[in-house]
């Protein structure tokens, strides 16, 4: 068992944003490119996701999300630790794949 697989957390965005008007679309657009500015990856369309190496620099992300909402649309933040997310199982079609690789990060300590 890791310690780390309790600290280390992931942000995942879940997010159902309405692109019927040019407005919507532009708002749409832009959501995602900040989503994807703060460092976030492309899971699905529309499930975005974030390693954070702690709680605190969760938090710090999660405030940023918030701050960047749409006026319309459903997101969902979803916070889980790293032992959780290694949990999660992954299917292409009905063929399990090997999982999400983890992205490289630097940790100078």
């Amino acid at each position: 068992m890791r310690f780390n697989e309790y600290r280390i957390m992931w942000i995942l965005v879940f997010f159902d944003l309405p692109t019927e008007t040019a407005l919507e679309k532009k708002a749409y657009a832009r959501f995602r490119k900040e989503l994807l500015k703060d460092g976030f990856t492309m899971f699905q369309f529309s499930i975005y996701i974030r390693h954070c190496p702690s709680r605190e620099n969760m938090n710090v992300h999660v405030k940023r999300i918030k701050k960047m909402l749409p006026a319309k649309g459903h997101v969902g933040i979803l916070k889980i630790t790293d032992k959780q997310f290694g949990m999660m199982e992954i299917f292409y079609g009905k063929k399990k794949e090997s999982g999400f690789v983890e992205p490289h990060q630097l940790e100078l300590f």
